[in-house]
C-alpha cells in the first residue's frame, strides 16, 4: 500500500523556496485556508498548520474554499484558491470563482495575509484551480473554468500575466472533456500543474468524476512551441494516472510537484483509500496526500505510474 504523506488533505500544494517546503490543501470542512512550513519533506507532516485565512460569513466568499495553492510572485506570497457563496441558492453554492491573498512577510506562516480580490480571467462563470509557473521567461496563469457553449462542468485555459492578479486577456483554451476517461460522471479539465524537465513543459490535470475514476492527463508542449497557441500542446489520448486498487489508491489526481531535497521531481496528489464515497464526493474527509518519486523515459517525458 502507498505511505500517506498527510492525510484529509486534498488538492495538495508542496512548494519549496528558500531552504524550506510549505504545504496547503483543502481542509475536509472547506472553510478555510492552513499553511504550514518544514526544513524537510519528512517534517513536513508533523509541522504546525496555521489558518492563515477564514471564510466571510456571507457574500462570494462565504463557502466551498477549495483547491488553495501557494506561490512567490512579483516579490511576495500569493495563495490562489477558489470559493463560493453560502447565502444562494444551491446551484450558487458551487458557482465558484478564483481569489488570491498575498502577504509580504519572510515567512508567511506567521506573517500577515490580505485580500486581494477575484481574478478577473475574461467571463463570469464557474472557475476553480488556478496555478501559475514562469515558462520561458514569462509568467503564466493556468486555471479551470466554465464555458456555456461547450458541454461539460469545465475546461482547461493560460494567460500571460500583467502582474500576480491581472492577466493579459483573451485567454487560450488549451484542453475540453473529449475522450470518454475524462468524460466519466462528468465532463471535467481541472487541477492544472506545471512540470519543466530538461527544456520540455507539460501540463497535467485532472478529469472525469472525483470518485475511483477520476484520472490523470497529460499536455506537452511541442519543442519550439509557444505556451499561448493551442496548436503547439499535444494532449495525451490516455491518461498518464488512473486508480491503483494494489496500491489502494482510488481516484488519484488534482496533484502539483515539488523536488526532494537532491533535486529529483516529486508528484504530489491525493486519493482515496477506496473506491466510492463515504457519504458524499464533499463530506467523505479521506481523500489523503501523497508523494511519488516522477521517472523519467529516454525521450524526455514524465513517467507516474507504471512500468517505464
Amino acid at each position: 500500500m502507498e505511505k500517506v504523506f498527510i492525510p484529509q488533505r486534498a488538492d495538495p500544494c508542496v512548494l519549496r523556496w528558500d531552504g524550506w517546503y510549505y504545504f496547503t490543501a483543502s481542509v475536509p470542512a472547506f472553510d478555510c485556508i492552513e499553511l504550514r512550513r518544514a526544513r524537510t519533506l519528512a517534517e513536513l507532516p508533523e509541522a504546525p498548520a496555521r489558518v492563515v485565512w477564514r471564510r466571510h460569513e456571507t457574500g462570494p466568499l462565504s463557502m466551498n474554499i477549495w483547491a488553495p495553492e501557494i506561490h512567490r510572485v512579483d516579490g511576495q506570497w500569493v495563495i490562489y484558491f477558489a470559493a463560493a457563496q453560502a447565502d444562494a441558492d444551491e446551484e450558487g453554492c458551487y458557482d465558484h470563482r478564483i481569489y488570491a491573498l498575498t502577504c509580504g512577510d519572510e515567512n508567511p506562516v506567521e506573517g500577515a495575509w490580505q485580500e486581494a480580490g477575484q481574478i478577473r480571467t475574461g467571463w463570469e462563470s464557474f472557475a476553480l484551480d488556478a496555478t501559475t509557473a514562469v515558462i520561458g521567461g514569462v509568467r503564466y496563469f493556468i486555471w479551470a473554468q466554465r464555458d456555456f457553449r461547450i458541454p461539460g462542468n469545465s475546461n482547461l485555459y493560460i494567460a500571460e500575466m500583467a502582474d500576480f492578479r491581472t492577466l493579459k486577456l483573451p485567454a487560450v483554451r488549451l484542453s475540453v472533456p473529449e475522450y470518454d476517461w475524462e468524460c466519466r460522471g462528468f465532463l471535467v479539465n481541472e487541477g492544472p500543474s506545471v512540470l519543466q524537465h530538461g527544456g520540455r513543459v507539460f501540463i497535467t490535470y485532472s478529469a472525469s468524476a472525483t470518485d475511483e475514476r477520476y484520472a490523470m492527463g497529460l499536455l506537452t508542449l511541442k519543442a519550439g512551441g509557444h505556451p499561448l497557441r493551442r496548436e503547439d500542446w499535444e494532449k495525451s489520448p490516455v491518461p498518464v494516472m488512473v486508480s491503483e486498487p494494489e496500491n489502494g489508491l482510488f481516484g488519484p489526481g488534482h496533484n502539483s510537484f515539488t523536488v526532494d531535497e537532491a533535486g529529483n521531481d516529486l508528484l504530489v496528489f491525493h486519493a482515496r483509500p477506496y473506491p466510492g464515497f463515504r457519504g458524499t464526493a464533499l463530506s467523505d474527509p479521506n481523500r489523503h496526500a501523497f508523494l511519488r518519486r516522477v521517472r523519467w523515459r529516454a525521450d524526455g517525458t514524465p513517467v507516474f505510474q507504471g512500468e517505464i
